[in-house]
């Protein structure tokens, strides 16, 4: 491995970095996220649930596809009833 003129690695595959650590050190892994923290995320970044949900599929706690669907089914109930009064 060695830097190019422009200080990039060669050959490009190459990996290097810098690796720090603390004898304290906690780790913990980020479990799945469940419907009402997309909703706030969401909120708090300015996007609808459907982006958040896209772009976090493999960490959702739930079928996002059958959690639309259900919301739907249940407007349309909401609906309904309003057009009855």
């Amino acid at each position: 491995m060695k830097l190019t003129e422009s200080f990039a690695m060669w050959p490009g595959a190459s990996v290097s970095g810098w690796y720090f650590s603390h004898p304290d050190s906690k780790y913990f892994a980020v479990a799945q996220i469940q419907r009402d923290q997309v909703e706030d995320y969401a909120l708090r970044k300015g996007m609808t649930p459907a982006e958040v949900e896209r772009w976090l599929a493999p960490n959702l706690g739930y079928d996002a596809e059958l959690n639309r669907h259900l919301s739907l089914q249940q407007t349309r109930r909401s609906v309904s009833a309003l057009s009855l009064y």
